[in-house]
């Protein structure tokens, strides 16, 4: 089969599309896309936004394209400097029913793909999550099998405001809901878009859907967006005392409330994950 019919046969049988912002990540590129090219279901597309990558991240990913006509390498213009704007772009170039996103360093467990897709039809629902589990360069890292049955919980705007319960890399939503709530594209939303995007998702639904186990393995970094704790605080609160309700109103005290909540159980969570 020549390639054209090779890219119309992929075209035709994506049902999601997975979209990895990309930002010099040549040291981790090639990891994380062979997760996803390792999953149990295959009727995806991967989309890799590169956002003006200076160290061959770009290179390495259209190395990838040129054998599997699933993957499709997207430019940015000019480098954004965020994850929204790239995320953005992967939304407009969609062509599944259903999104996934996944950060250029982090891992997904083989059947992740699988299991939220069955959760969803069977749940009717437009959006799931999963659990996510750290680690650091150089640890094994183990694709524990899930349980049966599989436990599912729900996620509702109160619980999402008390402490952000969906880990970007492990979300798959539906394309035109998430097309609805684009990522803050602004500079002061900068490791917060996520959280400010899904905040305002759940505001619009009554409620998500959750596998509780580890799907995603996030990746620690001394040089994450996210290493600052006391720059996120910040951040969190800003982006909290910002929002509106779709009624107009701002959240007031509960801004401060809400970030407090947030990090303390932030916090005690990662606590019992170096336990455990």
């Amino acid at each position: 089969m020549d390639r054209a019919a090779l890219n119309a046969v992929a075209t035709s049988s994506i049902h999601v599309s997975v979209i990895i912002p990309c930002f010099n990540a040549a040291r981790f590129i090639a990891e994380t896309i062979e997760s996803v090219l390792a999953q149990t279901y295959s009727s995806f597309e991967l989309m890799v936004v590169d956002d003006k990558s200076t160290d061959g991240s770009a290179e390495l990913v259209e190395s990838y394209a040129r054998t599997d006509p699933r993957i499709r390498l997207i430019r940015m213009q000019k480098n954004a400097g965020a994850p929204a704007a790239p995320r953005n772009l992967g939304l407009v170039e969609a062509r599944g029913e259903w999104v996934a996103f996944l950060d250029a360093d982090d891992l997904w467990h083989p059947r992740k793909l699988e299991l939220q897709m069955q959760a969803l039809n069977a749940h009717g629902a437009l959006m799931c999550s999963t659990q996510m589990k750290d680690f650091r360069d150089g640890d094994q890292v183990v694709f524990e099998p899930p349980p049966v049955p599989l436990p599912i919980g729900r996620v509702t705007l109160t619980q999402q405001l008390l402490k952000y319960r969906t880990p970007t890399s492990s979300i798959v939503a539906s394309r035109e809901f998430m097309r609805r709530h684009p990522f803050n594209e602004e500079p002061t939303y900068k490791a917060r878009e996520d959280t400010d995007c899904f905040i305002r998702v759940h505001e619009d639904m009554p409620f998500s859907i959750k596998i509780i186990h580890p799907l995603v393995f996030y990746r620690q970094q001394a040089n994450q967006i996210s290493g600052n704790k006391w720059k996120m605080v910040g951040r969190h609160l800003t982006m909290l005392k910002r929002y509106r309700l779709r009624s107009g109103e701002g959240l007031g005290a509960m801004a401060y409330v809400y970030t407090f909540t947030h990090f303390l159980a932030s916090i005690y969570l990662r606590l019992i994950r170096r336990m455990l």
